[in-house]
C-alpha cells in the first residue's frame, strides 16, 4: 500500500510574497496616487518661511491624517458607485468593483481610517481636528449632493485645498496671509475647471454616460471662468510675494518666483489643450500632472530651490 507523501512545505520569502500581493489591491482601493493633494498642508510653513524639525513634524502629521481621511471617503464613494462602477470599462478594475476587496471589509477600513485620523487630529490641537471634521464634513455634502450642482461641485473642490492648507497651519500653529488663502482657493478652483473642461471634451467627443452635471457645463463657460481664475491665481500671488507691507510674504524678493507661477500655470493650460490617443487630456487627471509632466516638476523643483535660496539668504542678512 502506498503511503501519501505529506505536501512539502512552501518556503517562507514564497509566504510573504503571496502576502505582500494579496495586500495590493487593499492599498489600491486607497487611491494613493490622490495623496499628492495633500502636501498642500506643507505649504503653511513653507511660505511662512518656518522650515524648523517641529513644523516639518507636525506638517507630516497633518499630511498623514488628511491621507487616512480622504481615503476613507475614497473607499466609501467606491462602496456607493459599486454597481454604476462594474458597468465601466475603467472603473471595473477598482479593488472593491472587481471583488478583490469585499464591501465589508471596505466599510471596516473606512471607518477605521475616519475615526483614528480625527482622533489623533484632536489629540495634536482643537484646530486640527475640527479642520479635520470640516474637511470630512464638505466631502459627506460632496457625495451626497454637492458633486451633482453645477459650479457648486468645483467650489467644493476648492475648499477641499484651502482646508488642506489650514490643516498645515493649525498643525504648526501658523498665521496664514490672506493672500496665501485667497491664492490656494484660486489655484484649486483654476484645476477644477481644467478638469472638467477635460472630462467635458472627451464626453463630446467620445459621448457615452457620465456624471450629470457635467452636461449642465459648456465649453465657453469653463473657458470665461478660467480667464477669471487665472487672473486672481497670479494677482493673489504676487500680492502675497510683495512683502510684509501688504501682510504677504516676510521679503519682497519672493516677486522672483513669480515667472514660475506664471509658468506653471500656463504650461498647465497647453497640457489642457492636447489628448492622448484614447482621447483623454491629461489635466483631467491633475494629480498625475505634477508626477508625470517633466517641465511642471521641473518647474515646481526650481520654485522650492528658489524660496530656499530666498530664506538662506534673508537669515543670514543679505537681503531684506
Amino acid at each position: 500500500m502506498k503511503i501519501p507523501l505529506a505536501p512539502k512545505p512552501e518556503k517562507p520569502q514564497q509566504k510573504s510574497d503571496q502576502a505582500s500581493i494579496s495586500l495590493v489591491p487593499y492599498v489600491l482601493a486607497l487611491r494613493p496616487h490622490q495623496w499628492t493633494k495633500n502636501l498642500v498642508v506643507f505649504a503653511a510653513p513653507l511660505f511662512a518661511f518656518s522650515i524648523r524639525l517641529e513644523t516639518v513634524l507636525a506638517s507630516l502629521l497633518a499630511f498623514l491624517l488628511f491621507c487616512c481621511v480622504s481615503s476613507s471617503f475614497y473607499l466609501i464613494n467606491d462602496i456607493a458607485d459599486v454597481k454604476d462602477d462594474r458597468a465601466h470599462p475603467i472603473k471595473c478594475n477598482r479593488p472593491i468593483a472587481s471583488g478583490q476587496v469585499k464591501v465589508p471589509v471596505a466599510v471596516f477600513m473606512a471607518f477605521a481610517l475616519l475615526s483614528s485620523a480625527l482622533w489623533f487630529g484632536f489629540l495634536h490641537s482643537i484646530a486640527l481636528g475640527f479642520t479635520l471634521i470640516s474637511y470630512a464634513a464638505l466631502q459627506l455634502a460632496y457625495n451626497l449632493k454637492l458633486k451633482r450642482a453645477v459650479i457648486l461641485d468645483i467650489i467644493a473642490i476648492a475648499m477641499g485645498f484651502v482646508l488642506r492648507a489650514y490643516a498645515g497651519a493649525s498643525a504648526t500653529e501658523i498665521r496664514l496671509s490672506i493672500w496665501f488663502v485667497l491664492c490656494t482657493a484660486m489655484l484649486a478652483l483654476f484645476l477644477g475647471i481644467e478638469k472638467r473642461k477635460a472630462e467635458l471634451r472627451l464626453l463630446q467627443r467620445k459621448g457615452g454616460k457620465t456624471r450629470s452635471v457635467l452636461r449642465k457645463y459648456s465649453l465657453s463657460l469653463l473657458t470665461r471662468m478660467e480667464s477669471t481664475v487665472v487672473t486672481g491665481t497670479v494677482l493673489t500671488y504676487a500680492l502675497w510675494s510683495a512683502g510684509p507691507r501688504l501682510s504677504g510674504a516676510s521679503t519682497p524678493w519672493m516677486m522672483a518666483t513669480l515667472p514660475f507661477v506664471l509658468y506653471g500655470v500656463f504650461r498647465y493650460q497647453l497640457l489642457s489643450e492636447s489628448s492622448d490617443e484614447s482621447g483623454h487630456h491629461r489635466t483631467e487627471r491633475p494629480d498625475e500632472v505634477l508626477l508625470t509632466d517633466l517641465p511642471i516638476l521641473l518647474t515646481v523643483v526650481a520654485w522650492v530651490a528658489t524660496v530656499f535660496t530666498i530664506l538662506l539668504l534673508k537669515h543670514n542678512g543679505v537681503i531684506q
